[in-house]
């Protein structure tokens, strides 16, 4: 079943930029995104669709952003059974941090007279979410050390060849992003490619279809089986701290791809990522930090800087990401 809805947003709202941040991030075949570009007849609207595992069955949505300022998003489902309608609503309203306070984070960002005039430019910036957070996981794993450009292909080819296909009406959508058991356990019979010897020896799915160094496919594989069988657990109530804590514990697994999941499953409000070169370049873009000093001091002095933007350092960041 398909429903329509519009759902409320404070204003002001960084719509293009949390798109676009999807869209340079999507998944082929998961993912869809139209960046509003001009036609004959006006500007078109922001665009953003992607299937989700729900409760009752798989599903899709869409969300629309008819204009900047509008004060709203238009959003349209489809269920495989209405009492998903909630939860689909809840992960799109996280997705898009449409719960943010933006006047709160705007006004102490802008207090930083270096960060004042990105504020000033892209005023109600936001922190995209996740939808899935085992998803989040496998995705940040795979973007470790990688550009956003080829982890985006790699995890397209993930999809394509171990994701569950899905019929939707909306542009661009044909299948679900892979679950933690499709990721680690082997494909059927003529569901790999052909990879000589390593197909016929029954490569798990992240083998087969991710070519990745052999450790970071071992984070992958490790994590997918614990997430399948329970082992480890994410959830969006999960305490910051011990979430971060739990995620380093693990073989593969360091401070920024935790931070990355902290800031993204959980919405934390107050990450600045260690060791993200993206940050850096953003902030001596700016510059908080000087470029003739060695890279080691230059972190040291972005997290002594960055203490100021406390609780709002995940907005901040958002900032020189935009500047990088």
């Amino acid at each position: 079943m398909r429903i329509s809805l519009t759902l409320p947003v404070r204003e002001p709202f960084d719509a293009h930029g949390v798109v676009e941040f999807l869209a340079v991030r999507a998944v082929e075949g998961v993912e869809s995104a139209d960046l509003g570009t001009g036609s004959p007849d006006g500007p078109a609207p922001l665009r953003y669709a992607r299937t989700v595992a729900l409760p009752h069955g798989p599903g899709a949505f869409e969300v629309r952003v008819p204009r900047p300022g509008c004060g709203r998003v238009d959003l349209d489902l489809e269920l495989a059974d209405l009492a998903d309608a909630p939860v689909a609503v809840a992960r799109v309203r996280r997705l898009l941090d449409l719960d943010a306070d933006p006047l709160a984070v705007d006004s102490a960002l802008a207090a930083d007279p270096v960060l004042a005039p990105s504020v000033a430019a892209v005023p109600g910036i936001r922190v995209p979410g996740a939808i899935d957070p085992a998803e989040l996981l496998v995705r940040a794993i795979v973007g470790q050390q990688i550009s956003v450009a080829a982890a985006r292909t790699h995890l397209s080819r993930l999809a394509k060849g171990v994701g569950t296909p899905y019929v939707s009406a909306f542009a661009g959508l044909t299948r679900l992003f892979p679950t933690p058991a499709q990721v680690a356990d082997p494909p059927g019979p003529g569901d790999g490619p052909p990879l000589g010897q390593d197909a016929a020896r029954g490569a798990s799915g992240a083998e087969a279809y991710l070519r990745l160094p052999a450790r970071t496919l071992a984070t992958v594989l490790g994590a997918s089986r614990d997430l399948a069988d329970g082992t480890l657990a994410l959830s969006v109530g999960d305490d910051p701290d011990d979430l971060r804590r739990r995620l380093v514990s693990r073989p593969g697994i360091g401070p920024w791809t935790a931070g990355y999941v902290s800031l993204r499953v959980l919405g934390d409000p107050d990450v600045l990522m260690d060791g993200d070169v993206a940050l850096l370049a953003g902030a001596r873009h700016l510059g908080l930090v000087s470029a003739d000093t060695p890279r080691p001091h230059q972190f040291k002095e972005l997290a002594r800087r960055g203490a100021v933007w406390a609780p709002w350092r995940s907005y901040a960041a958002m900032h020189l990401w935009r500047s990088a």
